[in-house]
């Protein structure tokens, strides 16, 4: 007689990897958290005060093949933070805060001390952030992933009053592109980044113009723009926001900019973090699929009016002129 067990599926290594995981997950909850670790649905407190029509702004995504780095180096408690602080960041610069995230993980076989490790970045990023991981999926499918793998996603909401919902619509010729720096490659471009590097180097070969691995610097966490960006918006310095991701800067930023403008950017007014010429050199890849897959070191693309750049720079001194927006 078979069981579950001889089919693939440990069901005492899931809850072992609960166990592991409830006190890091309730160090993330305030008292708007009304549910505990295992019920069949995560509730929070939906009352906003000071909120006049709050509009609830929710986003998902996954980390990619970022993942495989993960699996060549053994580190796992970095890629959960990178997916926490992408979702906070898609809803930030539609001008929301967070309020709470739910994650997935999925593997062939359930090891708890990685599952562990995974959500350890979850709650590390939902801490920086003040966001509540309210609940999640873990799922053990046999056949369904390569030996040690795993893949992952996760959902964050928050709120946004509806009048300052940020669209892009006021967005005008004249103004100004300010950009904040990427800590690296974020979660976006390891598909071609990794064709080009690992046949060349090895994950735990140093790099000196890296300063320090080739592992390291591609395990970067993706930064959140939340600390940063928040205050500026609080002081309406802000026309739109645009969170750098798969596209590049254009291609993220003319989400953001009305019919009949256009952008002039300027690429050398900002240094790239190294991996990015690494990438470029040992590649040998031309300047224009660098832009599309990349995001050469802006993160985060501010556009404001001109009267607001010395404020916007002196709140958020990383911030720097790249371009403006001009008539089509």
């Amino acid at each position: 007689m078979s069981s579950y067990k001889d089919a693939g599926v440990d069901v005492r290594a899931g809850e072992e990897t609960v166990d592991r995981i409830k006190p890091m997950i309730r160090s993330t909850h305030s008292p708007r958290v009304l549910s505990d670790i295992g019920h069949f649905g995560g509730l929070f407190d939906a009352s906003f005060e000071g909120y006049e029509q709050p509009v609830l702004v929710t986003s998902m995504d996954g980390v990619g093949t970022k993942l495989k780095v993960a699996f060549m180096t053994g580190v796992h408690n970095t890629v959960g933070h990178c997916l926490v602080n992408h979702c906070v960041n898609d809803i930030l610069v539609c001008g929301a805060e967070p309020l709470y995230f739910t994650d997935y993980f999925a593997t062939g076989k359930l090891e708890p001390g990685v599952a562990e490790k995974v959500i350890e970045g979850c709650v590390n990023g939902c801490r920086e952030n003040g966001v509540a991981l309210i609940g999640g999926e873990t799922a053990e499918m046999p056949s369904m992933y390569s030996e040690g793998e795993y893949d992952m996603a996760g959902t964050i909401v928050g709120v946004v009053e509806k009048s300052r919902i940020l669209t892009g619509s006021n967005v005008a010729a004249g103004d100004v592109l300010l950009g904040l720096p990427s800590s690296g490659l974020h979660t976006n471009g390891y598909s071609l980044a990794r064709a080009v590097l690992f046949p060349e180097f090895a994950p735990d070969r140093h790099v000196d113009s890296l300063g320090t691995t080739v592992g390291d610097a591609m395990l970067a966490i993706h930064r959140s723009y939340l600390s940063q960006a928040r205050p500026l918006m609080d002081n309406n310095l802000v026309k739109a926001l645009a969170h750098i991701t798969g596209g590049g800067i254009e291609g993220n930023t003319k989400r953001v900019v009305p019919e009949g403008l256009a952008m002039r950017i300027d690429w050398n007014v900002w240094d790239e973090p190294p991996i990015f010429d690494l990438i470029r050199s040992v590649g040998k890849i031309p300047d224009a699929d660098m832009r599309e897959a990349f995001n050469l070191g802006v993160g985060l693309v501010i556009i404001a009016a001109p009267e607001h750049v010395d404020a916007i720079k002196a709140q958020c001194p990383e911030a720097f002129e790249m371009g403006g927006i001009v008539a089509a």
